[in-house]
């Protein structure tokens, strides 16, 4: 079935085009009677009215949609956050639109040609890898605003929402230090992404801290997907003196990890623990049940949100940060509850 016009809906109602666009744009002087007809023919049709012909129409810039553009719809850290999101604008009377890269630039850029086309009225991106930050930038030369969300740009100044992935990678490797661990791997994420290198950071920073050497072998670059979790682990334990601790980037990459240890019977932690980044809702349900680094994801969106909408009105006002923290959710796949005393190797 074909996009219902105006004046099929007319024609339904045994009324004029004008009057279905009176009652559809809420005029005043239109009878009960009539607004009923109209607004009957209108739900029994499914006409749906065209927003963006609308607001050519009474000459408004401004669009009750916002778009919502994530890197990768499978990973479960982006169900809370764009519930945050969706919480927000629902709550300011806007609608929004998710739409899903897959962490590929060309998406991404048809996405974003998309919104313009729309007209949106501001948008919330995770950039996929590689992104054409220049491409933003010109969005919102157009007049569309822009925050970013997890992930930030390093040479343009875009409203961004982050939490402290340094903090929360330096935690979790401190925890296997304290417990003994010396021979701690990482498994990290997509090179290019801010995350992937704060969380290298990190981890660097806690060995630094504890005087232990930056073994090179000792770390692996995923693409925060379970099958280079899987494979890396692979590699990692066949290395002469494989480690004795894995710290890993994601959480998708740590299911990876999980099924890799499982396969090859080595013991979690017995052999070796594990830390993940992403504290899951099934994390405390896993076999051992996984010490995490615990994301705010529902805040990140809802902060994402509120950003977007202070930016709306004030396109002109200097770009903000907002840095959330991150907890450290200590389970049983370190080791913390096992050993009673730190481990030494």
């Amino acid at each position: 079935m074909g996009t219902v016009t105006i004046q099929e809906v007319a024609a339904y109602a045994g009324v004029s085009s004008a009057t279905v666009s009176r009652v559809l744009n809420g005029h005043p002087r239109v009878s009960a009677e009539l607004r009923e007809r109209v607004l009957e023919a209108s739900r029994a049709l499914g006409y749906q009215p065209n927003r963006v012909a609308r607001r050519l129409r009474i000459g408004s810039s401004t669009s009750d949609v916002v778009g919502l553009i994530i890197s990768d719809i499978e990973n479960p850290f982006f169900i809370s956050v764009v519930r945050g999101v969706e919480d927000v604008a629902y709550a300011n009377r806007l609608s929004v639109v998710l739409c899903n890269t897959d962490e590929s630039p060309a998406k991404q850029q048809m996405y974003l040609n998309v919104m313009l086309a729309e007209r949106v009225g501001g948008l919330i991106i995770s950039p996929a890898p590689g992104s054409d930050y220049q491409e933003l930038d010109r969005l919102r030369q157009k007049g569309i605003p822009i925050v970013l969300l997890d992930r930030r740009a390093e040479r343009y100044d875009f409203d961004t929402v982050q939490v402290d992935n340094v903090h929360g990678a330096f935690m979790a490797v401190s925890h296997l230090i304290e417990l003994g661990h010396r021979r701690i791997a990482l498994i990290g994420g997509t090179a290019g992404l801010t995350t992937a290198r704060d969380r290298y950071e990190g981890y660097r920073n806690a060995l630094e801290k504890a005087g232990i050497a930056l073994d090179k072998s000792l770390i692996k670059q995923g693409d925060y997907k379970k099958a280079s979790g899987y494979q890396l682990t692979l590699d990692l334990m066949q290395l002469r003196e494989p480690p004795r601790a894995i710290f890993v980037a994601n959480n998708l990459m740590t299911l990876g990890t999980l099924q890799a240890l499982q396969e090859l019977r080595i013991r979690v932690p017995q052999d070796v623990a594990l830390v993940g980044f992403d504290d899951m809702p099934w994390s405390g349900q896993l076999c051992p049940p996984l010490t995490a680094v615990a994301q705010p994801t529902y805040d990140l969106g809802q902060e994402a949100g509120r950003l977007l909408l202070r930016r709306m009105p004030d396109r002109d006002a200097a770009a903000q940060t907002i840095v959330l923290q991150t907890r450290l959710i200590i389970r049983e796949s370190s080791g913390a509850r096992l050993d009673k005393e730190p481990r030494h190797e």
